[in-house]
């Protein structure tokens, strides 16, 4: 019989202890949301379970116990739960009505295959595998399956792409693309303000609150992956920007939408959370006027902040910090971008520079 994975409670369970198998599935989900782009290692059980018997429709309602388990016991952010939806749901339906307990390591490996046949690229398909993974180990844990096959799928190593950065007079031009001619052009200059002073991600600024700002502080308060908070300082231009915007423009949208404005730094001109989607068409806008190159978007501004900032002689646990990357390795990255400090480490050390 297949029972389906309700929202789980914090009391703990009979005796005053919890299931350790459920605090290592919360431990391992969260590892990989961490590193969903590349390889996940499962956290291995010594626990003897009995395989189960599942109907053909097992899968899909399997994935959406595991989606509902993801997002309520082990609180992972509602991207990363989308991305193993998304994933899982391409998995049920290349299972059709196979017996997910049957499934052998060459089964698997097709599925790797069916994912190259529509061309994905390497990273997409490492992140698939991950999620299967990390499903697999959560019906290894529910009793469904004894042995986690998908632990023995390999992963393409995946190189890393140097990010792209703008330089000082791109950027200063870029944020001085929103005219007084434009609608809400104080918000917009504001948002890159923003974007660039801190580093935030576009979901991150689009779920600022008012609480979150201290301008007479000069430093905010952002909410990164897996809801972590982390303290960002502010410059005097983007203080400024913001200031203006706060009194001239979402004071008047504040009050003319009570009922929707909310808390929300940025506003739509109908009082709604300025939305991702919409800060990444503005960020577009933009940079075509100021003449900046058509493939950057808002994590480029990201990129360029880290990479100024290394670039100013800041420490590289300062930058990873004000990043709200876990791993330092992730912010190693930016020390291969800025080309004069190459050209400068090259010159001081190279016996022949």
């Amino acid at each position: 019989m297949i029972r389906k994975t309700p929202a789980k409670s914090d009391k703990p369970a009979k005796g005053g202890k919890k299931p350790p198998g459920k605090q290592a599935a919360a431990a391992e989900l969260q590892a990989g949301s961490q590193h969903h782009k590349g390889a996940a290692k499962a956290v291995k059980s010594g626990a003897k379970v009995a395989r189960a018997t599942v109907t053909p429709t097992a899968g899909r309602r399997y994935v959406a116990a595991f989606v509902e388990y993801s997002r309520s016991e082990c609180h992972l952010a509602d991207n990363t739960v989308a991305a193993y939806r998304r994933d899982l749901r391409k998995f049920a339906d290349w299972l059709g009505q196979r017996d997910l307990t049957a499934l052998k390591i060459q089964d698997l490996a097709d599925f790797v295959a069916h994912l190259h046949e529509q061309s994905l690229a390497a990273a997409s398909v490492a992140r698939h595998i991950v999620s299967l993974k990390v499903f697999m180990r959560y019906l290894q844990l529910e009793g469904v399956l004894k042995d986690n096959l998908a632990e023995l799928l390999g992963s393409q190593k995946l190189w890393h792409r140097v990010p792209q950065v703008l330089s000082t007079e791109v950027v200063d031009r870029l944020l001085a693309a929103p005219r007084a001619r434009d609608r809400l052009w104080r918000r917009d200059r504001a948002l890159l303000e923003m974007l660039y002073a801190t580093g935030c991600r576009a979901s991150e600024v689009s779920h600022l609150r008012i609480s979150d700002l201290h301008l007479d502080e000069k430093f905010c308060r952002c909410r990164g992956k897996g809801d972590k908070e982390r303290m960002v300082p502010l410059g005097r231009r983007a203080i400024e920007a913001v200031r203006e915007y706060l009194a001239e423009e979402r004071a008047e949208i504040a009050k003319l939408h009570q009922t929707t404005a909310g808390s929300w730094v940025f506003l739509t001109r109908r009082g709604l959370r300025l939305r991702r989607e919409r800060i990444w068409e503005l960020v577009k806008l933009y940079a075509a006027r100021a003449g900046a190159p058509a493939s950057m978007g808002p994590h480029t501004l990201r990129h360029s902040f880290a990479t100024h900032v290394l670039a100013g002689g800041a420490d590289l646990r300062q930058v990873q910090e004000m990043l709200g990357h876990a791993s330092i390795s992730t912010t190693q990255i930016y020390t291969h971008v800025d080309q004069e400090r190459l050209k400068k480490v090259h010159k001081d050390f190279h016996p022949r520079a």
